[in-house]
């Protein structure tokens, strides 16, 4: 793994059937470590210094059925099976305000 200056990695989770995007974390080789001897997602805190199981206050737990490398080792894609909301903010994916798009080149003639 490239990990940041800090040691940490960018970890994409999604919920494992569906593909949706549910949250991005980070996660340091301990964090990993945890996560794949567990089967429990456990990520690290910037703000608080400190690791995090994700439901461990919460109860809205993830249950992860596998962790893949991106091709140029500087992110972790974390499939999961979410409980709940995977937001702090109670909604099913951090991902629910869209930005409004304007462009009119959509690729077709790429």
């Amino acid at each position: 793994l490239r990990r940041t200056p800090d040691g940490l990695v960018a970890a994409v989770v999604r919920q494992h059937d569906s593909g949706e995007v549910l949250m991005v974390a980070w996660m340091d080789d301990e964090a990993l470590h945890r996560t794949l001897t567990t089967g429990r997602a456990t990520y690290w805190s910037r703000s608080r210094r400190e690791y995090w199981v994700k439901g461990a206050t919460s109860g809205h737990h993830q249950y992860v059925r596998s962790v893949a490398i991106d091709c140029d080792g500087d992110a972790l894609l974390v499939s999961v099976d979410q409980v709940g909301p995977a937001c702090h903010t109670g909604h099913r994916s951090c991902f629910f305000e869209e930005l409004p798009v304007t462009g009119t080149d959509h690729g077709a003639s790429r």
